[in-house]
C-alpha cells in the first residue's frame, strides 16, 4: 500500500505532462492536392494560433457577392520565420492566396503562398506536400 501511495504522484506527473496524440493532422486528411485554388480578397482577421495559423479573407465575385474563406497557414513560429509579422496581414489588406481546397467542400484552403498588391510574395508555410519554403 505504501508503494502505491508513493507511485501515485509519479504516475500523475507522467499523465499530466504526456504530449497530446490528437494535436495534428496530415495535409491529405483535410485538403486535396489535385484541387489548387487561387483567391483574391481582403483580410478580415489573422489568427496566430497553434498548431496552424488561420487567415480569414472575403472574396468578391464578379457579381459583387462576398464569400468568406479560411486559409490554413503554418504555425506562428513558421510564419514568423517566413517573414510574416503581426502587421503583415492587417484587416483590409488585399492579397492573392494560392493553395489547395478542403476535401469537404467548405470555404477552406491550405495556403501555399500569398502575393501582395505591390508584388511581394510570402510563403505561408502550411502543411502542403509540395511546399519547399521558396
Amino acid at each position: 500500500m505504501k508503494r502505491m501511495l508513493l507511485a501515485l504522484p509519479a504516475i500523475a506527473a507522467i499523465l499530466l505532462t504526456a504530449p497530446r496524440a490528437d494535436a495534428h493532422h496530415a495535409f491529405a486528411a483535410e485538403f486535396d492536392q489535385t484541387r489548387p485554388i487561387k483567391l483574391q480578397g481582403q483580410v478580415t482577421r489573422m489568427e496566430w494560433i497553434n498548431p496552424h495559423s488561420w487567415i480569414h479573407i472575403e472574396v468578391k465575385d464578379t457579381d459583387g457577392k462576398v464569400t468568406k474563406w479560411m486559409i490554413e497557414g503554418g504555425s506562428p513560429n513558421i510564419m514568423l520565420r517566413r517573414g510574416f509579422t503581426k502587421n503583415s496581414l492587417l484587416p483590409g489588406t488585399t492579397i492573392i492566396v494560392e493553395g489547395f481546397l478542403a476535401k469537404n467542400g467548405s470555404n477552406r484552403a491550405n495556403g501555399n503562398s500569398i502575393t501582395f498588391t505591390d508584388g511581394r510574395k510570402l510563403f505561408v508555410g502550411g502543411s502542403t506536400p509540395t511546399s519547399n519554403g521558396q
